[in-house]
């Protein structure tokens, strides 16, 4: 017996509009974090019909999902870029935003340590390490 279009579709699936499918694309093109800011300027140099808020609501939404990694600048800053696969770290280029993602089994281990030590449960966790690369240091 064949399903009705609706018991089909799954429910919890996001869907996919035009404007994630843009948003995903640039972000495939980059590698460096980007601001929203930055990411609406270049969608809509493209000629892009997108809004700032839409660009921000798929973010988030692409955050939340695991499609884009996000740090923050220490100005407290949103940058986005897509997401490898697996839990990682990274380290970032404070000027030119060269990124590079690591694995680091040392952090694992402090962040479950701390985690039993002060009696906390269900824990996660962020690592950036942000500097300057060779290339910006020496400029």
């Amino acid at each position: 017996m064949r399903p009705n279009s609706a018991e089909a579709l799954p429910t919890s699936a996001p869907r996919s509009t035009r404007q994630k499918r843009a948003v995903a694309q640039l972000l495939g093109e980059l590698d460096v974090f980007r601001s929203a800011q930055d990411l609406y300027a270049e969608l809509r140099r493209r000629g892009e019909r997108v809004g700032l808020t839409t660009v921000y609501n798929q973010l988030r939404t692409m955050s939340e999902s695991g499609e884009v990694d996000v740090i923050r600048t220490e100005d407290g800053e949103s940058l986005y870029r897509l997401c490898g696969s697996g839990h990682h770290h990274h380290v970032v280029c404070r000027s030119c935003g060269l990124t590079i993602e690591v694995e680091g089994p040392e952090l694992e281990s402090l962040a479950a340590r701390l985690a039993s030590k002060y009696h906390f449960s269900e824990v996660t966790h962020t690592f950036e390490i942000a500097g300057l690369c060779s290339t910006c240091a020496c400029v």
